[in-house]
């Protein structure tokens, strides 16, 4: 710093002691003209350097950078020294950015950045792929104007983005997409698809295989069963054992009956493209008949009550709430040891029609909950056996819920009984 200003001063010095010789010899004017002409021709010099840089600023490139003399040449050095290093991080950048670009091209999954209100930035191949996108025009474009179906806006527009969306594109039939958005970066969203036909095709074998394997079954265990119903009723059958043996092979054979059932209605509703068929369900009538079945199942081993506390009626299909709701008093009698009490309520909570089920059973230790509602498990697998349980009937629940709109929750602890809800939505009460 001190040796620039030493450089800077020099001319005028020099200028200011030639003038007071002047001064000496001739006279103060001539002195003071001297050193008036010496200023004049620096400030000429200096402008000159920053006219060049004013210019070189308009087109700023290493080729055209002027050159200077004096301290403008020192000047004209360090703007080259910096222009040169802020072109090869500009190289570094733009190579670091190319890399990652190639890499979320060659990702399977599609990559869309959105910003705060849903306009695409940027996208990868997959993406235009997906949604039909075009990198010329659709760039800072509203998704939502791009890919209008219901579901995905009404996704786009929800704040809770914990489960992905099962979307088919709507130039692609044949394709099923799962979508998520990742929010990140304080106000930015990464919108991430992938194609998941393939394993939804695998999905529908496998539900088709189960279906086709149950009916199979069916048709040889009715048979089967048939032939058991006849031999007990048989008066001149009167071995103790040959009895016991026909009497458990009843039990078993009712028991892959129910098993069949079971598996052909968790088929139907696993189904996609099984729509639903709905109506004003009567609630009441319904859950006088499940509160029928719910005692001749229990034998009268058990004391069942229901409260019916609204007579609101339900939007939905009858026989899939019959199922649920059936399924909900069946575990809770075969899980209630004999003399228990079983209550059965619908009512309404904060506008949401709720259906309940609460008993005084053996309950469920807080780490069984949330695997309730997979297929085939048990908290008690002998005591679900012996009572004629398949394993599936939280299973079915759980996707008639799903195809309601409705939510299962489940309060319980060991030793003091359970509580099971189906929480439907308010658009679905009618009155």
């Amino acid at each position: 710093m001190q040796d620039f200003w030493f450089r800077l001063s020099i001319p005028v010095i020099l200028s200011m002691l030639f003038g007071l010789l002047l001064w000496a010899i001739f006279s103060a004017t001539a002195g003071l003209m001297f050193v008036l002409m010496v200023l004049l021709v620096l400030m000429f010099r200096n402008a000159q350097h920053l006219f060049k840089l004013n210019e070189w600023l308009k087109s700023p490139t290493l080729e055209n950078l002027p050159e200077g003399s004096g301290n403008w040449d020192e000047v004209f050095s360090q703007l080259y020294k910096m222009v040169k290093k802020h072109i090869k991080t500009k190289q570094d950048l733009a190579a670091e950015l190319l890399h990652i670009q190639q890499a979320t091209a060659a990702l399977p999954e599609g990559v869309a950045i959105l910003n705060d209100v849903n306009r695409i930035e940027w996208f990868n191949l997959q993406a235009e792929q997906h949604f039909d996108l075009n990198r010329e025009h659709d760039v800072m474009q509203d998704i939502t104007y791009l890919v209008r179906q219901p579901e995905f806006i009404e996704y786009m527009q929800a704040s809770n983005f914990s489960d992905p969306l099962m979307m088919r594109p709507a130039r692609h039939d044949e394709t099923v997409l799962s979508i998520k958005l990742i929010p990140y970066a304080g106000n930015k969203r990464l919108l991430i698809s992938r194609d998941i036909t393939q394993f939804e095709r695998i999905e529908a074998m496998r539900r088709d295989f189960v279906a086709n394997v149950s009916h199979e079954l069916r048709t040889p265990l009715t048979v089967v069963n048939g032939f058991v119903e006849n031999l007990q009723d048989m008066p001149d059958l009167s071995s103790s054992s040959a009895r016991r043996a026909l009497q458990l092979m009843a039990e078993q054979t009712q028991r892959m009956e129910n098993l069949v059932a079971d598996l052909l209605t968790l088929s139907r509703l696993e189904n996609d493209q099984s729509t639903m068929s709905e109506e004003v369900v009567d609630i009441a009538t319904l859950l006088n008949e499940v509160l029928h079945d719910g005692k001749l199942l229990s034998g009268e081993k058990h004391t069942l009550r229901l409260e019916i506390a609204s007579s609101a009626k339900l939007l939905g299909n009858r026989e899939d709430l019959y199922s649920a709701f059936a399924n909900l008093v069946g575990n809770a009698i075969r899980y209630t040891p004999e003399d228990g009490v079983i209550l059965l309520r619908w009512y309404e909570r904060a506008g949401q029609p709720v259906f309940a089920v609460q008993d005084t059973g053996i309950g469920i230790a807080a780490q069984h909950i949330p695997r309730l509602t997979e297929r085939f498990y048990r908290v008690d697998r002998s005591r679900s056996r012996e009572t004629g349980g398949t394993g599936l009937g939280l299973a079915i629940v759980k996707h008639v819920a799903m195809r309601h709109q409705a939510k299962l929750e489940v309060l319980s602890e060991d030793g003091k009984g359970s509580t099971f809800s189906l929480v439907f939505p308010s658009k679905r009460l009618k009155q």
